[in-house]
């Protein structure tokens, strides 16, 4: 009795001490001190309910997993933990060989019994424990109902579609979790999206092998030389990015994602805003506004009438105006559809206040004389894909970057799903919206109002950096 009443008070001092705080968990009881990395991710799984994670190989995601599930389970009342890998030699040789590690160097080994197949808490066999089931069926994942569930996905690229899909299924308390990790060999699939389409519902982590303190950098160079930096492998493998091979969008993510880090300065005077209109419905009324390669300001909102949208566009103008010296004024909208409706109203204020702004309606479907693009709207997008590439071959060269982007999962999923295709007259149109929605995939406004900010609309000049 005395047994059973010592390791409740020591679950009861776990539990509130260690509830939302895996960093510190991981080193005062583990003794395992994560990388930089490794911290962020676990404060993730802690606080949000999805978390997805791809990286090179080696970089320390089995011990980060494995803590994770010791965690869990001694700050979760009555809890289960599901861990699952494509095979039985990644899941029982790899992951559940490094929980037993850690476990059995740690200083709650007293109260966490390890088996083949299970980690249970002592006293609770029946009721609070993890296990580890292969990714082979969808039922292997079903059945798991409780208040404080965690799912760990190893390797979840070679996860099938309706595993990850049962999973999921199976989230349905609030402290329920998903955490996948792997190495990102696919471009397509549940892990995919995560990082694509559905990143705006997950938090996501990329991991190279460039920066982990943990890999053989003579691997990477070995790497390097058999394929090449270029190459599929050396992206997934040491990278931490999915191939190109698969692919057929027309933004590359990795160029998204560097042009996030990248940090540029107002160039010029000349304030340029971008703006898609939706009326109403699920769609999304979305504004920026730039000066030179740097984003100076936005708004997104829904279900707002034409009128409210006309405000909003002078209120981001405005504001840009007070932060900012800017002499000039070029307004770029989508004026297909409702956006016409904005166009006319700020045309009719300009005119009363003698504004002086510069409003161009732009139709994405109209003809354009470029000699690659088979229509305005893809030629937009092309100038963008452009400057999202030079700021990494600018990089390489030690030159600045060109074009800095907000940290918006929302706006680098719409920019990195679009699709394209080549037209029988031998040029490029993108995926239409429509087609777009038959994929599951929102409207991309956030894109369409960024491209139309940073786009050379009318003349390449009016398109500098100094």
């Amino acid at each position: 009795m005395k047994k059973k009443n010592s390791v409740t008070s020591a679950l009861v001092d776990l539990i509130d001490v260690y509830w939302d705080d895996p960093v510190s968990f991981a080193i005062d009881l583990i003794g395992f001190t994560p990388d930089e990395w490794q911290a962020a991710a676990m404060m993730d799984v802690a606080r949000y309910r999805l978390t997805s994670v791809r990286s090179g190989q080696g970089v320390g995601k089995t011990g980060f997993e494995s803590v994770l599930v010791l965690w869990f389970l001694c700050c979760r009342p009555n809890c289960r933990v599901v861990c699952t890998a494509p095979t039985m030699p990644q899941l029982n040789d790899v992951l559940w060989a490094e929980v037993a590690k850690w476990l059995e160097s740690s200083i709650i080994k007293k109260i966490l019994t390890w088996r083949k197949t299970k980690v249970y808490m002592v006293g609770h066999e029946d009721r609070w424990f993890a296990t580890a089931r292969t990714a082979v069926k969808p039922e292997n994942m079903q059945g798991f109902h409780e208040e404080h569930m965690l799912f760990i996905v190893d390797e979840a690229s070679g996860v099938e579609d309706r595993i990850l899909e049962a999973i999921l299924g199976t989230l349905s308390g609030p402290d329920n979790k998903l955490l996948m990790c792997g190495n990102p060999t696919r471009t397509s699939g549940v892990f995919y999206e995560s990082h694509n389409r559905d990143r705006a519902d997950y938090k996501t982590h990329k991991v190279s092998c460039l920066d982990s303190p943990r890999t053989s950098k003579e691997n990477i160079e070995m790497l390097k030389r058999k394929y090449g930096e270029d190459s599929d492998v050396f992206r997934v493998r040491v990278k931490g990015d999915f191939p190109r091979g698969e692919s057929d969008a027309f933004i590359a993510l990795e160029t998204a994602e560097f042009a996030k880090e990248v940090r540029v300065q107002p160039v010029g005077y000349k304030l340029f805003v971008g703006v898609d209109v939706a009326r109403f419905g699920d769609d999304e009324t979305s504004i920026y506004a730039r000066i030179g390669g740097k984003r100076v300001g936005e708004k997104h909102h829904h279900k707002q009438d034409t009128m409210t949208t006309a405000g909003w566009v002078l209120r981001v103008i405005d504001d840009a105006k007070r932060e900012h010296d800017v002499t000039e004024v070029e307004i770029r909208i989508d004026d297909d559809g409702v956006g016409g409706g904005v166009t006319d109203r700020l045309n009719e204020i300009n005119d009363e206040r003698n504004l002086g702004y510069i409003i161009i309606p732009v139709h994405n479907g109209g003809a354009t004389d470029d000699e690659y693009y088979g229509n305005h709207g893809s030629k937009l997008w092309g100038d963008v894909k452009e400057l999202l590439e030079t700021n990494m071959t600018n990089f390489i060269l030690g030159q600045p970057g060109v074009i800095e982007m907000p940290d918006d999962e929302k706006l680098i999923a719409q920019l990195t799903t679009r699709k394209w295709r080549m037209g029988s007259n031998g040029r490029i149109y993108l995926e239409s919206k429509k087609d777009m929605k038959k994929r599951g995939l929102p409207s991309p406004d956030r894109a369409d109002a960024f491209v139309l900010a940073f786009a050379d609309v009318e003349v390449k000049s009016d398109f500098a950096f100094g």
